[in-house]
């Protein structure tokens, strides 16, 4: 998934239709932009970075030439990835390498709240906030599943059925390996 933020959502759909190998979905609308998921069949920079365990934080393009800002994450042999990269793409070049001490988050927070309306149901998400403001997700836990439940005013067995129910959708998001063909979300 990505957002994409300047621009008119149905420009970018119009855009997508130009490109063999390239299907688009608008998921999400809001001023300016919108959050799109891309099906990318065949050579796709930004998919091959993916496939290296790269995470393209900024992927940009503007008449005929394209950016890619990435991150390698420590798991990843960040050499490894650039070489094979630069190897595959005969034509990119390296414009700079930073080191940080840590990875950013796979979601900006917009993004993460587009991906928290499309999983969630209204009802997932306030069981969810509900929990996490009480202190239930807290260690030592300030709060039980039965008191959460109480406030909310159901049963223990529907808390926990709205919580694990949320919580796989949610990791789902986050750990799901792609299948051949989709793009890692972002």
């Amino acid at each position: 998934m990505f957002n994409v933020t300047g621009t008119d959502p149905s420009r970018t759909l119009a855009r997508a239709t130009e490109y063999d190998g390239l299907d688009a979905s608008l998921l999400a609308e809001y001023d300016h932009g919108g959050l799109f998921e891309f099906a990318v069949t065949g050579e796709c920079p930004a998919l091959r970075l993916t496939e290296l365990g790269a995470l393209p934080q900024r992927v940009e393009g503007t008449e005929g030439t394209g950016r890619i800002v990435a991150e390698v994450p420590p798991r990843c042999d960040a050499a490894s990835v650039v070489e094979t990269f630069l190897e595959d793409f005969s034509s990119a070049d390296l414009a700079s390498k930073r080191e940080k001490e840590s990875v950013t988050p796979l979601f900006t927070r917009s993004a993460f709240a587009q991906v928290l309306r499309m999983c969630l149901t209204d009802r997932q998400r306030e069981v969810v906030e509900a929990a996490f403001e009480a202190g239930y997700y807290d260690w030592p836990r300030e709060a039980t599943g039965g008191e959460v439940a109480a406030e909310l005013g159901i049963s223990s067995a529907t808390f926990s059925e709205h919580v694990h129910a949320a919580e796989r959708k949610l990791l789902t998001v986050v750990f799901e390996s792609p299948r051949s063909g989709d793009i890692d979300e972002f």
